[in-house]
Parts: C-alpha cells; structure tokens; sequence
C-alpha cells in the first residue's frame, strides 16, 4: 500500500523514537495530550509530570492518556519533586510543556504567570543539569519577540520583548534557556528552545481560543464573540500579519 503524502513516517523516524525515554511536563493540557499520543504511535516510553488537566472536559481524560504513560502529578514549580521524578524517569529527551500560556489570565495574575513560565522553566533545566539528558526542548511562543513597528516576519535572531505579563515572561524563559545551555549544560547534553504558534485541534478546551469558542457558539446556536477583532499576530508566522487565534 503505497504512503500518502506527507504520512507521518516523511516527518519523523520512527526507529529514533522506538523504545526511547521520554519525559515530558505538562502532558495534561492540550498540547501534551496530542504529544503523549504522537510519542506513544511512534514506541517512545514516556513519563508526564503535570498538574490535573485544566479543562473539564479535557482531551487528556478524553484519550485516556493516563493510560499510555507513567503518569505522575506534581508542579514544575516544586524543584525537589521535579529533580526526584526525572531522575526515575531516567530520560532521554526531555520536552518541556507545561506552562501558564493565557494572556487574559496573565493580565489578572502576573505573579503566578512569571513564577510558572520563569521559574518553572529554570527548574526544569536544573533538574537536567543533574541529570544530564541527551536533549532538552524548551518550548515556549512565538510572542517572545520585541514588536516595536515590526513590519516583517520575525526571525530568531531579533530581539527578545514582551509588553505583556506572558509574553514577557516568556521572552525571560528563553534568556534563562540561552544561560543555562551557554554555561551549565554543554555537551553531550543538547538544549534547545522551540517558539510555537497558536495549535488548532481537536480536544482544546481552554477559554479564549478562537477556533474552541466558535464551536462552542455555532453548537449553541449563539453569535461568536470575537474578543480583539483587530488584534494581529507577531508576523514570525507568515509574510503578513495574521488574524490573531
């Protein structure tokens, strides 16, 4: 049977993933979920260290993710959980996830956004400092970039801001990143930062999505509130800006 194009087997390998240990934070929330289910696919043998899911419904209960996964519950903010759990998972990539990543709630609750997204991060890198992975990921947003009267996409060499409580705490979790790889976490061990976009897919449950809330007005035969009509992307996405989800 001849492979569609772009099956998943074109974008990854997966004999890289057979049987690998992966840990990964925040394996609760929407994207972990998906990101379980990929590793999972591929053979990879992972563990999660999250909060309980954010959402009720949420696709992590949906998929029954718990299931697929050594599952453990614990706050990234707890160093000393942290550093005991990747130490057991004896893991060979870890894929840092977890996170506070609304930008309405960091507005309300700029502490708890900085103290999650900074420290937590730092936390996650001192937990593979002594444990010495074979690669970190780190990832954090695609807003991490200073927008004085940026006219053109973004590329990674600009320059980290942020004019929000989010943005720049996550602009901060990419200095701490960049810090820690240039002076605690050189080779053999690989750290990394990837800056996401926004993901549509099935099983978001979070409030101020786009997409989600659409669906949940158009179900209900209700008229879509659109939060920020004029509100555009950071153009690190597209040549142009984009409506922003």
């Amino acid at each position: 049977m001849a492979k569609r194009p772009g099956a998943l087997e074109d974008l990854v390998t997966p004999a890289f993933w057979k049987d690998r240990r992966v840990f990964v934070t925040g394996h609760t929330g929407f994207k972990g979920a998906w990101l379980v289910a990929l590793l999972r696919h591929l053979g990879a043998q992972v563990t999660g260290y999250a909060l309980d899911p954010p959402t009720e419904p949420s696709l992590f209960a949906m998929a029954k993710t718990a299931s697929r996964v050594k599952d453990l519950r614990g706050d990234i903010c707890d160093a000393d959980a942290l550093l005991q759990a990747m130490k057991n998972a004896r893991a060979d990539i870890v894929l840092h996830m977890a996170a506070q990543s609304l930008v309405r709630f960091s507005f309300a609750s700029p502490f708890e956004t900085w103290r999650v997204n900074v420290m937590g991060t730092v936390n996650v890198l001192e937990a593979a400092r002594a444990c010495a992975p074979n690669v970190v990921i780190i990832v954090t947003t695609d807003k991490v970039y200073d927008q004085r009267g940026q006219q053109r996409p973004f590329v990674e060499e600009d320059p980290l801001g942020g004019h929000d409580p989010y943005s720049s705490s996550k602009a901060a979790a990419e200095i701490a990143t960049a810090a820690w790889r240039d002076n605690y976490l050189a080779l053999p061990v690989v750290v990394a930062s990837a800056r996401a976009g926004n993901v549509i897919g099935g099983g978001d449950y979070a409030a101020d999505r786009i997409v989600p809330d659409a669906v949940r007005a158009f179900s209900k035969r209700k008229v879509l509130e659109v939060r920020s009509p004029f509100s555009i992307r950071p153009g690190s996405m597209c040549s142009s800006p984009c409506l922003a989800i």
